[in-house]
């Protein structure tokens, strides 16, 4: 027994023995025998709690953490990690300053700014810079927990440049840089920062949505609207505090809102447009810098109405700039918005099919807004919303830590293609991470590639939905939702290792054959290692798949490359790539725990 329990133990043993004489009349009239006068011994103090102490990482754990919460661990990244422990590591990672995009897309503008030619066509010397600076970034900036958040958030609050925005990098990098600036900071700023973005108002269309016209019918624009409840914030059904449906009187799930409700709110978003500008100023007539600021507001064009929704109602003749404060602050007030934010984040990072007591306490923390790390210091400005704390939640908690997740088959998921590809760049340390002389990464969401591309989601429900369970699988089956398993299929499947091979190979399709090749990994580390086949896995176990390659798996890659004579410096190069391919292929890379 502990001291702690031996403590307790004496202390209850006191107690009842105390009782008992006063049970037995000692002490009060009427009783026969003496009376002790002695006062009873007091317990014995309980003993202070130890101090609560930081995580301490293995190599193996350490990959791990980095897995879920960068764009891919490498060996430096990895060693520097055991040594300072995850806590000194989220707090550097919270105070870096931000790596943004703007810049560097205006950069590859011409002198005068113009991104359109006198036809009003794109300029082609501009196609996909926002993505190339995606590219770039999340490969190459020391921000990794803020880039990568930024990047989960994208797949929340989409935009998608394959659509009126294919012609506006600018307006896009402007969007990515809103994310990764807000990536920490407070849900309800960003949500703010979000509406007034140029990028989602020419996405969802609210872009110069005026009020209502009775003579010619018009009616306010409702996609926001819609899709800031149903997507961005709340969701269809009200939630409990731990992310499941709420059950009505009659046991089905309790809709949220109906669509008075959405014409309610589509009010609360006219009379927005470009700032710079009047309300209709033709696009070529805009500035330049227009479309990359915040949108203005032009009372002229915004609803005077009443305006009621979610059970609120703004008066008539509320200004267009506070009806917006409004209505977002009754949104952000919701108690569906902690729930429904944590579920998701906890699927971009961490897994698929999240427990509803990981949600929960997820849940909690975006709603105090303050996180105690595993030393008890707190992280968290105090605020509901903070996003900070809610990330240190995700990464810190028990189910993502615990050792028993990596053995549980529901815990875990896919690693997604554009991740797996940052992953490989990172790991082997390509000479240069510009992009712009890639044709590949243009665009990769074909099948035959990767199948996704930042920021190109085929619509604003994201490259897969977050509650998608795949029809006929064991996934399917135990009712998991596993969101990336959408984009999973036969081509997909194939896509990713041909085109993971071609680089590796060094070998990819360049815009200017004629200009020096980047994406070129060196693999020094690996071939140092390659005359040994169990040596080579061992590196690539760690730097990969964080020690779960099973013997089968090892087996099989050891047979591959003893095929291979390692006598060479190209032998050993060969060995080293084709190991490389392998591990990033197999089960255990693909499928994260």
């Amino acid at each position: 027994m502990s001291v702690h329990n031996t403590s307790v133990a004496r202390y209850f043993l006191l107690a009842l023995f105390a009782l008992a004489i006063t049970a037995c009349g000692g002490g009060s009239g009427g009783g026969t025998g003496t009376t002790d006068n002695t006062p009873p011994s007091a317990p014995p103090p309980a003993p202070i709690p130890p101090e609560p102490e930081p995580i301490v990482f293995t190599p193996n754990e350490a990959a791990r953490f980095l897995s879920q919460a960068t764009f891919g661990p490498n060996a430096a990244a990895i060693e520097a990690l055991v040594k300072s422990g995850p806590e000194d590591w989220l707090r550097g990672e919270l105070q870096t300053p931000p790596t943004l995009h703007l810049q560097d897309v205006l950069s590859r503008f011409p002198a005068d700014g113009s991104f359109l030619d006198d036809q009003n066509n794109r300029l082609p010397q501009l196609a996909y810079t926002a993505s190339d600076s995606f590219w770039e970034k999340a490969i190459t900036a020391d921000d990794q927990l803020r880039q990568r958040m930024a990047f989960a958030l994208s797949q929340i609050l989409v935009i998608s440049s394959q659509s009126d925005l294919s012609i506006a990098p600018q307006t896009v990098a402007a969007y990515m840089d809103l994310l990764t600036e807000g990536a920490f900071g407070n849900f309800r700023d960003l949500i703010e920062n979000v509406t007034y973005s140029p990028a989602m108002a020419v996405y969802l269309t609210y872009l110069r949505n005026q009020k209502s016209d009775p003579g010619s019918g018009r009616v306010p624009d409702e996609n926001y609207a819609r899709e800031l409840l149903q997507l961005f914030t709340l969701g269809l059904i009200e939630l409990n505090p731990d992310g499941t449906p709420t059950p009505g009187s009659d046991g089905s799930s309790i809709e949220l809102f109906g669509n008075s409700d959405i014409t309610g709110l589509a009010k609360v978003f006219t009379g927005l447009s470009f700032s710079g500008a009047g309300f209709n100023t033709p696009l070529l007539e805009i500035p330049y810098e227009s479309f990359y600021q915040p949108l203005s507001m032009f009372n002229a064009y915004h609803s005077f109405e009443e305006k009621s929704f979610l059970g609120t109602t703004i008066p008539a003749d509320t200004g267009g700039i506070q009806t917006i404060e409004r209505a977002l602050n009754t949104i952000f007030a919701h108690p569906n918005v902690g729930p429904f934010l944590a579920r998701q984040l906890i699927q971009r990072f961490v897994t698929s099919a999240p427990s509803a007591a990981y949600v929960g306490r997820v849940a909690a923390t975006f709603d105090t807004g303050s996180y105690a790390l595993p030393s008890g210091e707190a992280v968290g400005s105090g605020k509901r919303g903070d996003l900070g704390a809610t990330l240190a939640a995700i990464l810190f908690d028990t189910d993502a830590r615990g050792k028993s997740s990596q053995t549980n088959p529901e815990f875990g998921k896919l690693r997604e293609p554009i991740i797996r590809f940052t992953h490989w760049a990172r790991a082997f340390k390509v000479n240069n991470a510009d992009p712009s002389n890639e044709r590949l990464l243009r665009d990769t969401s074909s099948s035959e590639l990767l199948g996704q591309h930042p920021y190109r989601s085929p619509s604003v429900f994201n490259f897969y939905r977050p509650g998608y369970i795949a029809p006929g699988t064991e996934t399917g089956a135990a009712g998991l939702t596993a969101p990336e398993m959408q984009i999973a299929n036969a081509s997909t499947v194939m896509g990713y290792p041909n085109f993971l091979t071609v680089y590796t190979l060094g070998v990819s399709p360049l815009v200017d054959p004629g200009a020096a090749r980047a994406f070129e990994a060196s693999y020094t580390a690996e071939v140092t290692l390659a005359a040994n086949p169990q040596a080579l896995l061992d590196h690539l176990d760690l730097l990969l798949t964080y020690g779960t390659l099973s013997e089968d798996t090892r087996a099989r890659i050891t047979d591959a490359l003893e095929v291979i004579n390692p006598d060479s410096k190209t032998g050993l190069l060969s060995r080293a790539r084709l190991a490389s391919v392998m591990v990033m292929t197999s089960p255990e890379y693909i499928v994260m725990r």
